[in-house]
């Protein structure tokens, strides 16, 4: 399960996706974030899985990568079902004593469990087609306005591009800690709730361990590099919007209208 995170991937690949900057990748994926809360019908979500899709080709992105991500929040997708199946009020369906299954309850339960799988598909775009530099760039981009206002725009972006780039190599520590406790006997999948978190107690001391050195190492060789932050820093690759940017930005955003139109009209 822990192969199947996706989040702080990134896919090399050669496509236009690619190379457009990041600044509008990430305006269009909080753009795509609240559009997915106007959406409010399947055949709205069925044109937003399609254009999912047609983003993946274009982003030359293994569909299967995609859907990976997923895997490791199904249990949260069930959950969130469950939750708004039994606690939302309407005509009954079924009825087991003080549980009671409704039809509003069904709908809205479905509805949340789509909305949830489209913002994963969706937002895992913007990392595996994003470098760790260009997302740094992107982010401090975004916020360097503030910088006249003393906002730490600079360091904010470094702390969050550091945080996405070691998701993986956390993931992959994780793991081989995880084989090798497994090896020494330890038990993570047996026993009920209480047992099985107990249990992770050999898993979670080593890799608290392994962060801590790990963040060391990774301090003492920005300070090798006489890393100050951003004072005095410049770019070898400036960021700049082109017409390339501004062609995926308005086909992105024509997109968004005519999938809204088509579902109002449905």
């Amino acid at each position: 399960m822990l192969k199947d995170i996706t989040i702080g991937q990134y896919y090399p690949a050669d496509s236009i996706v690619h190379k457009t900057d990041p600044r509008v990748k990430m305006i269009l994926g909080f753009i795509y974030i609240i559009f997915l809360f106007i959406v409010s019908s399947f055949v709205g979500y069925g044109l937003v899985f399609l254009w999912i899709l047609l983003a993946t080709k274009i982003s030359k992105i293994p569909v299967k990568l995609i859907v990976k991500g997923l895997k490791p929040l199904r249990w949260i997708i069930l959950i969130t079902f469950i939750i708004n199946m039994l606690f939302t009020k309407g005509t009954v369906l079924y009825a087991l004593g003080p549980i009671k299954v409704t039809e509003e309850g069904l709908y809205n339960a479905s509805r949340m469990a789509v909305r949830l799988c489209l913002l994963v598909m969706g937002t895992s775009l913007t990392t595996l087609t994003t470098s760790p530099v260009a997302l740094t760039d992107g982010i401090e981009g975004l916020f360097s306005p503030l910088k006249k206002i003393g906002f730490p725009a600079h360091e904010l972006a470094m702390m969050i591009t550091i945080a996405l780039r070691f998701v993986p190599t956390l993931i992959d520590e994780t793991d081989k800690i995880m084989k090798a406790q497994m090896a020494r006997g330890a038990d993570f999948e047996s026993g009920n709730v209480i047992k099985r978190a107990k249990n992770t107690v050999p898993l979670i001391i080593p890799l608290l361990l392994s962060s801590i050195n790990r963040a060391d190492e990774l301090a003492i060789a920005m300070e090798a590099r006489c890393y100050h932050g951003d004072e005095g820093r410049t770019k070898l690759n400036p960021l700049k919007i082109d017409s390339r940017d501004i062609m995926v930005f308005v086909f992105t955003i024509l997109s968004f209208v005519a999938i809204f139109f088509v579902e109002r009209l449905v």
